[in-house]
């Protein structure tokens, strides 16, 4: 049996907000920011700016595209338990990579984390949690697949969270945030640490308003959401294709 969570695909890394992520070899990018940090790139970048929006429903149904190390999963969880959130919180997170779902227990999380050591045990060897408030399930093999499995308009929360586009580009297509429109409410954001406008193209030609989400100490990142929001910062999308007539968002 390994001892280490180290292995011939992937190796802890220290980022510098004291948390420790993962480089794939097999991807050649880190699971985060190494300069955000783990932890803090999951809250500001994922957790924080959903809950600002979200966390007032007494259910939220929240999509986390890919589980990885499970960070965004996990600081959702820590957000709900350190702000007494009584909402029912379920958490739907696709991961091809099986055998890194079964190390996540040799993983050495944040001591934040400390109390969801029985989620994160049930979730590498099962697959799935549930206890009053949370439901959390990953889903083992291919995102775009899996995501057509939902019939209709679930998901109140998507975390875009995939490798970059340049590594992974089949989950940043025109095509695929059309899969994702389906299955996302009308009210319902999309949160992602990508500000490249190919990226935000291929949302906003799917018919999302584009927002900038910028918060201290990280990197700016981008919401997205059919619906409009006044408390976000609006990106004019047709001054952006005017200034780069050329641009295009990726496709399948």
């Amino acid at each position: 049996m390994q001892d280490s969570f180290d292995s011939e695909m992937h190796t802890m890394i220290l980022s510098e907000d004291g948390s420790f992520t993962a480089y794939s070899k097999e991807y050649e990018e880190h699971y985060h920011s190494t300069k955000d940090g783990a932890l803090h790139e999951s809250l500001v970048k994922h957790v924080l700016p959903a809950f600002a929006l979200k966390e007032e429903l007494e259910e939220i149904h929240i999509l986390d595209i890919c589980f990885g190390l499970g960070f965004n999963t996990l600081a959702t969880l820590y957000y709900a338990k350190q702000n007494n959130l009584t909402s029912k919180i379920y958490i739907y997170s696709p991961e091809l990579d099986a055998a890194l779902v079964k190390s996540l227990t040799k993983f050495t999380y944040p001591k934040e984390f400390d109390f969801l050591k029985e989620v994160i045990v049930a979730l590498s060897e099962k697959g799935v949690y549930e206890d009053a408030l949370w439901h959390v399930e990953i889903f083992l093999g291919d995102a775009r697949e899996y995501i057509k499995t939902f019939p209709h308009a679930k998901f109140d929360v998507v975390y875009q969270d995939a490798f970059s586009p340049s590594t992974n580009p089949i989950l940043w297509t025109k095509e695929y945030f059309s899969d994702i429109k389906k299955i996302i409410k009308k009210e319902g954001i999309v949160t992602t640490y990508s500000i490249a406008l190919a990226t935000r193209l291929a949302l906003y030609e799917n018919g999302f308003n584009i927002y900038i989400h910028t918060a201290s100490d990280a990197r700016k990142s981008t919401i997205a959401s059919l619906s409009e929001f006044e408390m976000l910062e609006f990106i004019d999308m047709e001054h952006k294709i005017a200034c780069n007539p050329h641009a295009k968002p990726l496709r399948d």
